[in-house]
């Protein structure tokens, strides 16, 4: 089962844009290798309002976002997890409307930080987010627009959460599942194990379509996660199998296995594969000569 990712995504920035009856999408002017054309924040509702992830601390998309709501009320912001792309605008956001943020739970890690490490992704965590409201996994929040229920899938970050939609067969997947790429996995801000447990996770669920932090919607979710579930596998044994030929260090699987992505998301790459290998030397696959790092020694087990 091949993925089949969609680039074919060209949003007119701060401009709403209709993409589910009752829903709307505006994407941020922020732009990048790790957020396609930007990030998506969706306005469910017509009389009142929910959005989902107000998005990064940009004045413009601020601005647009307030021009979209109007005079009419916000009963909640939802954040589907805290990188600043998705959550740095939310209390502003609030501040302006008087709405609730709701989001699983405050910033963390995946797992502590070994003796030495440095997260690679922390200045993409938003460690000052403070939610009003809690929402566990399978708790519901009744709304006009709808009822939410939250969807814990952690592995893109430690406090993911999804938001289906009930009755609608949407769920809003955040970075977790997205058309246009397969999401950054980087310990120990992400994990891999988590990750894919998640994904078996949406597997149990019948939704009809998934609107994502970036990019367009992801149709036939079902199919097309159980082909994001084999692309992870094969990696998974490409890695495997370039260690058991030889190489040792991460920036030599990634010369190899990467060698016909841009250059400039080897970073990324090296995170996933960093991702992979933790998750091999938890199975007992795979030895780090030290502790799991970027820049560890790797043999078979």
């Amino acid at each position: 089962m091949t993925l089949s990712l969609d680039m074919d995504f060209h949003p007119e920035h701060g401009r709403p844009t209709e993409v589910a009856p009752g829903v709307r999408r505006i994407t941020a002017p922020n732009a990048g290798p790790m957020t396609f054309q930007g990030t998506n924040t969706y306005l469910v509702g017509s009389d009142a309002f929910v959005v989902v992830d107000p998005g990064p601390a940009d004045e413009r998309h601020l601005a647009a976002l307030l021009q979209a709501i109007g005079d009419r009320p916000v009963e909640a912001i939802l954040v589907t997890h805290t990188h600043v792309d998705h959550s740095a605008l939310a209390r502003r956001l609030a501040d302006e409307t008087g709405a609730p943020l709701v989001a699983e739970g405050l910033h963390r890690l995946s797992r502590a930080l070994l003796d030495g490490e440095v997260n690679p992704l922390d200045a993409a965590g938003d460690w000052a987010f403070r939610p009003d409201l809690i929402l566990a996994d399978g708790a519901t929040l009744t709304t006009q627009a709808g009822r939410f229920t939250g969807v814990a899938t952690p592995g893109h970050a430690a406090n993911h959460m999804a938001f289906a939609l009930e009755d609608t067969g949407l769920v809003f997947s955040g970075d977790h599942v997205m058309a246009w790429s397969t999401s950054v996995v980087a310990p120990p801000d992400g994990r891999m194990s988590d990750f894919m447990r998640s994904l078996d996770r949406l597997l149990e669920r019948d939704d009809r379509q998934y609107l994502p932090g970036h990019g367009g919607p992801v149709e036939r979710p079902q199919a097309f996660v159980r082909a994001l579930k084999t692309h992870r596998r094969m990696r998974e044994a490409a890695i495997l199998e370039r260690v058991r030929g030889g190489d040792r260090t991460i920036a030599q699987i990634v010369r190899q296995i990467y060698r016909g992505t841009d250059p400039k998301l080897h970073g990324a790459a090296a995170l996933s594969v960093l991702a992979h290998l933790e998750d091999l030397v938890e199975k007992g696959v795979v030895v780090a000569e030290t502790a799991v790092s970027l820049t560890a020694e790797y043999r078979p087990a």
